[in-house]
């Protein structure tokens, strides 16, 4: 299943106009970097993928429209998966963006992938 196109829009609105903004494909899904690090995600499985400050994020886990966040039956601490229900309103999906962009953008800033020149084979 593809991610949401309607729903990865409308983060994108809501984002648009910061400079340190990016997105990219990921795991099927569509994420939104902040100064590279990935703060939210429109995923494949439908609804978002928050990144928060892993002491605030239990506290706003209700088991039916958030959830912990969990790759290859691991759960991710500070990731949390939102349903599509938590932010079917606009003032709900803007509170949830904020919250995974806040959150990367107190991090320190990710450092630039150095590229490694390779001499032409011969």
């Amino acid at each position: 299943m593809a991610y949401d196109e309607e729903l990865a829009e409308r983060v994108r609105d809501l984002v648009a106009g910061g400079a340190d903004v990016s997105e990219r494909r990921m795991f099927g899904g569509l994420a939104f970097l902040f100064g590279g690090h990935m703060g939210v995600a429109v995923s494949r499985e439908g609804g978002l993928m928050v990144r928060m400050d892993p002491a605030a994020a239990a506290a706003l886990v209700d088991d039916r429209s958030v959830r912990p966040m969990v790759m290859q039956g691991r759960e991710l601490d500070g990731w949390l998966r939102v349903a599509e229900s938590a932010v079917a309103g606009d003032s709900e999906l803007a509170a949830w963006v904020d919250r995974g962009a806040r959150y990367v953008r107190s991090l320190p800033p990710k450092k630039p992938k150095r590229r490694v020149s390779r001499p032409a084979p011969r």
